[in-house]
């Protein structure tokens, strides 16, 4: 089984050497999509170094700003694999969790794994009181229009089939594509595991970037794309 990891990429210059090195550790055979998306610091000339060290890395540049969900329409278009990760290139999210993601796939139970950094994983720092209720309440209202019963909905760590991400079609651009793909899965009826994670997360003087705009956008998309209003193609 061969993983596509998909990360996108904002002005991460102080981790992504990092990330990259942790994602090559983990014990697969893997493609990393690095896509740029128009960052301001030296993030492109650290992502031609990892091209350079790494035969399995592939770069990917955005001229304009295009959101997290531009990025991942970027690198889901590119994927080779067997199964898509999705990767945040800061290091909240570890690499090391890839054998607890992929092993329902593996047993074949699942077609989609969700991370959830709220069951309870090896490590979790504290949550930010606020942060912590805004991605309770996101999740719920989520799952009152897709009827699953997921506990973090609005995790990085998203890992599907790749016949199941051929199909998402990512439309939205900024964070809202968290209920965009959760809306799309439902409809698809895949099966749909969570696991627990480990989560070291940042606070917005370390560079977190979503906040409040971020929640008023995603209660949209989790309507804008929720079975009663969104007919897909397939």
């Amino acid at each position: 089984m061969k993983l596509s990891v998909v990360i996108p990429i904002y002005n991460e210059e102080a981790t992504l050497e990092e990330l990259v090195a942790r994602v090559q550790a983990a014990p697969y055979e893997k493609e990393l999509i690095l896509v740029n998306d128009c960052s301001k610091d030296s993030t492109p000339q650290i992502m031609a170094q990892l091209a350079e060290k790494y035969d399995n890395v592939r770069c990917f540049h955005h001229e304009v700003n295009k959101g997290k969900g531009g990025g991942l329409a970027t690198g889901f278009a590119q994927v080779k694999g067997d199964v898509v990760v999705i990767q945040d290139a800061d290091l909240e999210y570890d690499p090391s969790d890839y054998p607890l993601l992929l092993r329902p796939i593996e047993d074949g139970r699942a077609d989609v794994v969700y991370g959830s950094r709220f069951l309870g994983g090896k490590y979790v720092r504290v949550h930010l009181f606020w942060h912590y209720l805004g991605n309770r309440a996101l999740t719920l209202v989520s799952n009152c229009f897709t009827n699953l019963n997921l506990t973090d909905m609005e995790t990085c760590y998203k890992v599907f089939k790749v016949d199941v991400a051929s199909k998402l079609d990512i439309r939205s651009t900024t964070f809202a594509v968290e209920p965009e793909m959760t809306a799309k899965v439902a409809r698809m009826r895949a099966r749909v595991y969570e696991v627990p994670i480990s989560y070291a997360g940042r606070d917005y003087s370390e560079g977190k970037k979503i906040g409040l705009k971020d929640a008023f956008i995603a209660v949209w998309a989790i309507v804008r794309w929720s079975p009663l209003f969104f007919r897909p193609k397939w």
